[in-house]
């Protein structure tokens, strides 16, 4: 059989074949048939996994602007600084009304997204999100705030109502289902009778700051839990009694 000299070449530097010229001149090419079965399989083997690559969305709810950085009602966001860290992920893109970042981790594809239509309107992010990049309900799980855990306590679920929290309310809207994970973020009851409203806009206190910072660190390691084993490991792991 005669190649080309730079086909020749090519399949005698991979290993595949033994290259001899004949009596003419005209290099002839041995195929070295267990390497060239052993690089074919390789190569597939490399192939499937790219199209086999889950993509997750993991959505932080929380309020965009300066004033609502520090929020009790964003720790949602801080959720999704604190993954962009440990991701080396850069949080630059606005998409489907979220900034949005996109990073590999293990085999998985992972995008983080911060919803900029303020809280209340949070569903509409999502739905555009979920249609883009043409994800299942099963790979999205939603971070935010939650009044009834107290804080730095933290539990995952598998769906259920909005539990008075109105950008999950708005998610369910906007999805037409509430069969969404979700990763409920403590943040305890107000003191006295302070409104709910005004107690989750305000500042986590400086003393709760190391609380706050460990809880977010467990809360990241929950997420890659959900992503690397699923959403039932992950409870397993990492709910808690309140």
């Amino acid at each position: 059989m005669r190649y080309l000299d730079v086909e020749s070449r090519v399949a005698r530097d991979l290993g595949l074949a033994s290259v001899s010229s004949t009596s003419d001149g005209v290099s002839a090419l041995s195929l070295n048939e267990s390497a060239t079965h052993a690089f074919l399989s390789e190569n597939l083997l490399k192939q499937r996994k790219l199209i086999m690559t889950e993509t997750y969305l993991i959505v932080g709810l929380g309020n965009p602007g300066r004033e609502y950085r520090e929020n009790r009602h964003n720790i949602g966001f801080m959720l999704i600084d604190r993954l962009s860290v440990r991701l080396n992920a850069k949080m630059s893109r606005l998409q489907s009304k979220a900034l949005v970042g996109s990073v590999r981790y293990n085999d998985a594809k992972i995008i983080l997204a911060k919803p900029q239509t303020f809280m209340n309107l949070s569903g509409q992010a999502i739905q555009g999100l979920l249609r883009f990049y043409k994800l299942p309900h099963e790979n999205l799980m939603v971070a935010h705030d939650d009044l009834d855990l107290p804080f730095s306590t933290i539990r995952l679920r598998p769906g259920g109502g909005a539990g008075g929290q109105k950008g999950i309310k708005s998610t369910i809207q906007h999805l037409g289902t509430n069969d969404f994970s979700r990763l409920r973020l403590g943040i305890g009851r107000p003191p006295g009778r302070m409104d709910a409203a005004a107690y989750v806009l305000q500042d986590f206190a400086r003393g709760d700051q190391q609380f706050l910072s460990e809880t977010l660190d467990r809360a990241a390691d929950a997420v890659f839990k959900f992503i690397d084993d699923g959403l039932d490991a992950a409870m397993n792991k990492f709910n808690e009694t309140p």
